[in-house]
C-alpha cells in the first residue's frame, strides 16, 4: 500500500508540473493579485506560521487543504476569525462550516473571506471648478476583497490509523472599490493528505487552472472629467491572472511524557511566475519557506510558535552602502480548549519582525454535539 500511494504523489507531481509550465507559456501573471486569500484563516495557522498543509483537520481545512476536511467525520463543526491590520486600517474576517455526509468519509464546507478598507476619503472633488477647496465635497468608500467556497474532502484509503486523502476547492473571488470598479473570478484547488503513523504529509495545488479576476470600470461624467483632469487614465476593463503554485508540507508529532505532545511542521510555498523576494528564487520558480510548532497539554492548552516570509530588505541603519538583511514574519499564540469549543489566539503581523504593526487575532472553532444512533 506504501508503494500504491507513492505512486499516486509522483503522478500528482506529475501532472502538476505539466499543467504549471503549459500554463506560463500562454499567460502573463500578476504576482500579487488576489494576494488577500494568501493571509491566512484561523489563529491557530496564523500562529504557527501557516504551516497547515500536512496537520490542517478542522472546518479551516478548506482554506489550507481540502484534503484535511474528511478529517471532519463525526459531526459538523463551524469557526469563525476577525482580525484587524495595519493599525485597525484593514479588517479581515472568515468563516466556515464543515459538514460530514452520512457515510464519514466525505466533508463538504462552506467558507466566506473579506478583507476590506473602509471610509477611504475620496478628494476628487475637493478642489472646485474655480481652485478653491471645499472640504465638505469629500465623501468615502470602500474597498473590499471577498472570497467564498466551496469544498469538499474524501477519504481514499483508511487502514491501522494511516490514511490517504483528497479535497477540492471551487472558489468565487468578488472585489469591489467603491463604485468604481468590480471584479468577478473563479479558481479551483486540489490537495492530499498522507497518514503514517506520527508522520503527515500534505500538497496543495493552489489556483490549479489559474484564477482569473475580469475588472469593470464605471465613473460618472463628473468623475471621468475629474480624472482627465488630473491627468489620469480611464481604465474600461482589466484582467488579472493568479499563477498557479503548490504548496508542500511535513510534520511529525512527538510524544513528551504521558499527557504532552509536540507538532512539528515545515511547509514550502513553490511559486513559478518568475523572481519572487524569497529564500530560494530563480527566474522561473521561487521557494518561501513556513515553519510552525505547537505544544499541546493534555490537548486542553496549546503554545504555538511559527516563522514565515523569509525576505531581503536594505538595512534600515545603512542606506549609504546599501546592505542587504534579512528579514521574516514571526508569531505567537495559544489556544485553549473545553469539550467541543475551542478558543484560539494569534499574536502576528503582514510585515517583517521589527514591525509595529502587529495584531492580536482571536478565532473561535464549535465542534456541533454527534447525533445519537
Amino acid at each position: 500500500m506504501i508503494f500504491k500511494t507513492g505512486c499516486r504523489w509522483q503522478l500528482l507531481l506529475c501532472t502538476c508540473y505539466l499543467l504549471l509550465q503549459g500554463n506560463t507559456v500562454f499567460a502573463q501573471w500578476r504576482k500579487y493579485a488576489n494576494e488577500f486569500l494568501n493571509i491566512g484563516a484561523g489563529a491557530r495557522g496564523l500562529a504557527m506560521g501557516s504551516a497547515q498543509a500536512a496537520t490542517a483537520g478542522d472546518a479551516t481545512a478548506a482554506y489550507w487543504n481540502p484534503a484535511g476536511l474528511s478529517a471532519v467525520q463525526e459531526a459538523p463543526q463551524a469557526a469563525l476569525m476577525h482580525a484587524e491590520y495595519f493599525g485597525q486600517i484593514g479588517n479581515y474576517d472568515f468563516a466556515a462550516v464543515a459538514l460530514p455526509t452520512t457515510s464519514g468519509k466525505r466533508t463538504l464546507a462552506l467558507t466566506a473571506l473579506r478583507f476590506g478598507v473602509d471610509d477611504i476619503p475620496n478628494t476628487l472633488f475637493l478642489v472646485e471648478p474655480d481652485g478653491t477647496i471645499n472640504y465638505n465635497n469629500i465623501r468615502s468608500f470602500s474597498s473590499a476583497d471577498y472570497a467564498f467556497l466551496v469544498s469538499m474532502g474524501q477519504t481514499l484509503w483508511e487502514e491501522d490509523g494511516n490514511s490517504l486523502r483528497f479535497g477540492f476547492n471551487t472558489k468565487v473571488i468578488h472585489r469591489t472599490v467603491g463604485s468604481f470598479a468590480k471584479a468577478w473570478g473563479f479558481g479551483l484547488d486540489a490537495g492530499l493528505q498522507y497518514t503514517h503513523q506520527r508522520w503527515r504529509l500534505g500538497l496543495v495545488a493552489r489556483d490549479l487552472t489559474t484564477t482569473v479576476n475580469m475588472w469593470r470600470f464605471q465613473f460618472t461624467e463628473e468623475e471621468k472629467e475629474a480624472l482627465y483632469l488630473a491627468q489620469n487614465d480611464i481604465p474600461v476593463k482589466s484582467t488579472e491572472q493568479t499563477a498557479p503554485r503548490l504548496v508542500a508540507g511535513i510534520a511529525h508529532l512527538f510524544p513528551l511524557g504521558r499527557k504532552m505532545e509536540l507538532l512539528a511542521e515545515a511547509n514550502a510555498d513553490l511559486m513559478f511566475d518568475g523572481t519572487r523576494n524569497t529564500l530560494l528564487r530563480g527566474h522561473t520558480l521561487s521557494l518561501d519557506p513556513k515553519l510552525g510548532l505547537e505544544l499541546n497539554i493534555n490537548k486542553v492548552v496549546y503554545l504555538r510558535g511559527g516563522i514565515n516570509n523569509f525576505q531581503q530588505a536594505l538595512a534600515d541603519d545603512d542606506f549609504v552602502n546599501q546592505k542587504k538583511v534579512w528579514i521574516y514574519q514571526p508569531s505567537v499564540g495559544a489556544g485553549f480548549r473545553i469539550q467541543n469549543f475551542s478558543i484560539d489566539y494569534a499574536f502576528s503581523s503582514l510585515a517583517n519582525q521589527s514591525s509595529p504593526l502587529y495584531s492580536h487575532i482571536f478565532s473561535l472553532h464549535y465542534a456541533f454535539a454527534k447525533k445519537a444512533s
